[in-house]
């Protein structure tokens, strides 16, 4: 319309100095100061700098297990997700018996939706003073979420079955949506939140949730059993073997009060979309024989005389490595690097069954030809050092190094 505005207006002027040239300079200034004028509105209509106006954003997958698809907003077919597939507002993710996804946004905020779980991305924005409003809703399952440290006056919030709950930065969370039992949950794991549903509002703190039903009125606010510690393996600690194809791990974490027993579960993925040990023990420490060498990750929860389980604990990661191999270098290929505003979209190769490390944090998923996708966190404005490293559990490995100007 502006612009529309802007062309009348110099037509007009210019057919008025051809049709009368006669014109004095007076008249002519007089036709300059009205042009001025309808310059001076359309240029009222552009956003001022500073004013708050918001720009879409796009989120992106950063890792992807099993059967995963997605629905773009402007569209009506379901396609397989793809890391080179950005998500818009709109957008619908849903994971299948076996799936697992990770999607991350610029302002850090990151959602892992579990098996058997679709999400609705509802606003995914920022202004002209970096502040971000991400909004997901979760239909159906169970997503862990977690928020970054955001400028002032951002929001991150999900939305369960009409009721909204609101992120400080640095927490995490976990929802939880059954609408076939009519069972929705909203647990605070670290940090606080407040959850508004039909005009109530509760606060949340560490291990804090609310729960409720369709029809009922209010929230149900409850104080969760906190998970056990996990000591022994340490996390991303190598366990060698002597030269044998197996070992014996021994598993160690806190003792629980009033625990009864404690469910430990082991896997070959963070994500625990399948497990190779599911079992319950009666005591704080306990032996796994005959894994092999490679890399897995162990988690633990307790559980009391009613049977009822804790929150899930951190999940740790450990490496077999048979003994006496020596260290080679191994093969590492990086593809250039994308930026996406102040996030990097690194990608390379590697040798099959290595894990891969970007600024010191681990490539979820690595493909079976050793292919990696990963996005780094928002990183700072100003030059940037990107460190990769690939590392076999034979003890190979490959370090590179890239620099990288954020603006």
């Amino acid at each position: 319309m502006a612009l529309l505005i802007l062309a009348g207006a110099l037509i007009l002027f210019v057919g008025m100095r051809i049709a009368f040239p006669q014109f004095t300079q007076a008249s002519i200034q007089a036709a300059d100061n009205v042009a001025n004028k309808i310059l001076e509105r359309v240029a009222g209509m552009a956003p001022a700098a500073g004013s708050g106006i918001s720009t879409a954003q796009q989120a992106h997958f950063t890792a992807l297990d099993g059967t995963v698809r997605i629905k773009k907003g402007n569209g009506n077919s379901w396609v397989p997700a793809d890391y080179n597939v950005p998500l818009d507002k709109g957008d619908v993710v849903q994971t299948g018996s076996e799936g697992m996804a990770k999607v991350v946004f610029n302002d850090g905020t990151s959602y892992t939706v579990k098996q058997d779980s679709l999400i609705v991305i509802e606003e995914n924005s920022a202004n002209d003073q970096q502040q971000t409003n991400v909004a997901v809703a979760v239909s159906t399952g169970t997503v862990d979420l977690s928020t970054a440290t955001y400028v002032q006056g951002s929001k991150s919030r999900v939305i369960v079955e009409g009721a909204t709950a609101s992120l400080a930065p640095d927490s995490a969370a976990q929802v939880h949506n059954d609408p076939k039992g009519d069972h929705h949950e909203i647990l605070m794991k670290k940090g606080t939140g407040e959850v508004t549903r039909n005009g109530e509002t509760v606060q949340l703190a560490n291990w804090e949730k609310v729960s409720f039903q369709g029809q009922q009125a209010r929230m149900e606010k409850a104080k969760e059993i906190g998970p056990p510690t996990p000591i022994s393996p340490a996390n991303m600690a190598p366990i060698f073997s002597a030269g044998e194809s197996t070992k014996d791990v021994e598993f160690s974490w806190t003792p629980m009060a009033n625990a009864v027993g404690y469910r430990l579960r082991i896997s070959r993925n963070p994500y625990f979309s399948s497990t190779l040990v599911d079992k319950r023990v009666n005591t704080a420490d306990v032996t796994v024989t005959s894994l092999g060498e490679g890399a897995y990750y162990w988690m633990v929860q307790s559980y009391g005389v009613s049977g009822k389980e804790s929150v899930e604990s951190e999940k740790n990661r450990f490496t077999i490595i048979s003994k006496g191999k020596q260290t080679e270098a191994i093969n590492l290929e990086l593809d250039p690097f994308v930026q996406h505003g102040h996030v990097i979209e690194v990608t390379g190769k590697t040798e099959t069954g290595a894990r891969v490390m970007v600024n010191g944090r681990e490539v979820p998923m690595i493909s079976t030809d050793g292919t990696f996708h990963y996005f780094t966190p928002p990183l700072p404005t100003g030059e940037a050092v990107i460190t990769i490293t690939a590392q076999t559990a034979q003890g190979g490995v490959n370090t590179q190094q890239k620099k990288i100007i954020i603006q």
